[in-house]
């Protein structure tokens, strides 16, 4: 019997080969679409291009043809029956034709004002442009001279020249010019060379009646102003005299933002009008809202302390600075301090949390934003007095603890320019940009279109609130050309109401209760949900009784009033069903 061995051949596939195999696959498939992509792209072009010359070309020829007074724009300077622009369709592509005709002062025969007659030719630039994924344009020029050695229009020259916030030219910048006080009338729009210039000769003489707006996409607007707009205007309409060059210049730069947020910020303050707040204290004097070091047998004692309550906000987002007021005469000294808890006992913040603080702190404001609020939730100002004489002491008249609250929305707020655009009949500035602004429901708002300016915030007189500080800081804040700035404003109000839901069997939180807050007479109706730690936060309110109504889903619904005055925090205990 003979041997017979079978051999099986693994000749399929893995999935490695495969994903190798489909990878080249799509990129060979993608090269080929790129490819195909261009094609249609250098086709599509190329065919819009040669429509675009022939209409271009088609124009001039047009141009050419016409009696040489008749060649200007209608609106324009000079004037004639050329329409300044239209739209047409060629091959199912929609083409604008923009036509531009101007006086030439050439250089040859001198320039105004030494010229008397800088009407020397006429330069035609037709553009022909198309939008699209295949969009492009076409431009041809034709200088179109007198049968004599030059026409003798008269009028003046008026030359624009237009930069940005650093002082250079801005190219291809739409200008605007209306002059009704003319006739024909004027009204067309020209833009700037290379340079950022546009020179117009032969502009009909008139007084302040040159209405130009400078304008670009994506960029801010400049303009004259009329006495009828603003009493003295910085830059009134423009005048054109006889033989004369008006130059007159405008600046716009790319467009800006402010992304702004509305913040709450709170504080713990005490002038020490009594010694209700505080905790504890050895060795002083409190009197007249001043501290000072205690007597003993007509000295003083050569130290002591006070320590402040217990600091515990209820809807804290971060700690801000502690700043205090107070006099030290030679020899004596106040140093200050921050505590925490560690159960019942109040303790030290420690150096590595808060640097300086063990030896004690000597100048205001200390900065303590960098504290965990999960750490330290709640703090106690220590002020420690002391002096080397005994017919003198320090002097501590007031101090403050700043903390930072969520987002709150609906803020209004001013937001002013500090660009000046002329005075009123009562001699007041007019600001370029002047305007009330809002956040919205979440505490945000963005602001785009801005003029690179600087700026300044302010609390609008009917919000009920006071503008403390602004991030960045100081103001006025600085805006430059193409560029968002991000802005947190914070916000103090006289009155606010806190409003803590709580189960009443097991003294939980209760997240996601509906509390409204409303006075019919006041006008004022505000519901909001509460947060994971049973809260809602309203903000501003009237120093008044407010009808308060709290309902949950398992839970009865709760109905009281609250009257609220300063900073006031209600507890609700929720029935269950």
């Amino acid at each position: 019997m003979s041997n017979v061995k079978c051999q099986i051949s693994n000749k399929g596939f893995t999935l490695v080969g495969v994903l190798v195999g489909v990878a080249l696959m799509v990129i060979v498939f993608l090269g080929i679409y790129g490819a195909f992509q261009l094609a249609l792209k250098v086709v599509g072009q190329s065919k819009a291009r040669v429509t675009a010359i022939a209409i271009a070309n088609q124009e001039i020829e047009q141009i050419r043809n016409l009696p040489y007074k008749d060649i200007g724009t209608i609106g324009g300077i000079p004037p004639g029956v050329i329409p300044e622009s239209e739209t047409i369709t060629r091959n199912a592509i929609d083409f604008t034709i923009k036509r531009t005709v101007i006086y030439i002062d050439d250089p040859f025969d001198g320039t105004s004002p030494d010229d008397t007659l800088p009407t020397d030719y006429k330069r035609a630039k037709v553009k022909v442009s198309w939008s699209g994924w295949f969009g492009g344009d076409v431009s041809l020029i034709t200088d179109v001279a007198p049968k004599g050695i030059e026409t003798e229009e008269g009028g003046g020259t008026l030359k624009i020249t237009v930069f940005n916030a650093s002082g250079n030219g801005v190219p291809q910048a739409d200008i605007h010019i209306v002059n009704n006080q003319v006739s024909p009338p004027i009204d067309a729009t020209y833009q700037s060379d290379d340079s950022g210039h546009l020179v117009l000769a032969g502009a009909p003489t008139s007084t302040e009646a040159y209405e130009i707006t400078v304008s670009k996409t994506d960029f801010s607007q400049d303009r004259t102003y009329g006495k009828d707009e603003i009493a003295n205007p910085a830059k009134p309409h423009a005048s054109v005299y006889e033989g004369q060059v008006t130059e007159i210049s405008f600046s716009i730069d790319a467009l800006s933002a402010f992304s702004i947020e509305t913040r709450g910020r709170e504080s713990f303050d005490d002038d020490f009008g009594s010694c209700a707040k505080l905790s504890e204290y050895s060795n002083i004097s409190v009197s007249d809202s001043e501290v000072k070091l205690g007597k003993t047998n007509g000295d003083y004692f050569s130290s002591g302390y006070l320590i402040s309550i217990e600091i515990s906000p209820s809807n804290l987002i971060n700690w801000d600075r502690l700043i205090w007021q107070d006099a030290e005469p030679e020899t004596t000294d106040i140093k200050y301090q921050l505590l925490y808890a560690t159960g019942t006992v109040w303790e030290l913040i420690p150096e590595e949390d808060l640097p300086g603080n063990s030896s004690g702190f000597d100048f205001s404001p200390v900065d303590i934003s960098n504290l965990d609020i999960i750490k330290y939730p709640s703090l106690k100002v220590k002020g420690n007095l002391s002096t080397n004489s005994t017919s003198t002491t320090p002097t501590l008249f007031d101090w403050h603890l700043t903390y930072n609250t969520p987002l709150i929305g609906n803020i209004d707020f001013h937001l002013q320019g500090s660009k000046i655009i002329g005075t009123d009949e009562n001699d007041e500035r007019v600001f370029k940009y002047s305007k009330d602004q809002s956040s919205d429901s979440t505490g945000n708002l963005n602001i785009t279109g801005l003029e690179w300016d600087s700026y300044t915030f302010s609390a609008t007189t009917t919000t009920g609130m006071d503008l403390v500080e602004t991030i960045p800081s100081p103001q006025p804040i600085g805006l430059l050309p193409g560029t968002t700035t991000q802005v947190t404003l914070y916000f103090k109000a006289e009155n606010t109401l806190l409003v803590e839901v709580r189960d009443a069997s097991t003294t939980d939180p209760v997240f996601g209760a509906s509390v409204r807050v409303y006075n019919e007479s006041l006008g004022y109706d505000n519901s909001k949900p509460t947060d994971e730690k049973g809260k809602a936060f309203f903000i501003p309110l009237e120093e008044t009784l407010y009808n308060l109504e709290v309902w949950a889903e398992g839970y009865q619904e709760s109905t009281t009033t609250v009257n609220v005055l300063g900073d006031t925090t209600e507890i609700i205990s929720l029935q269950r069903l």
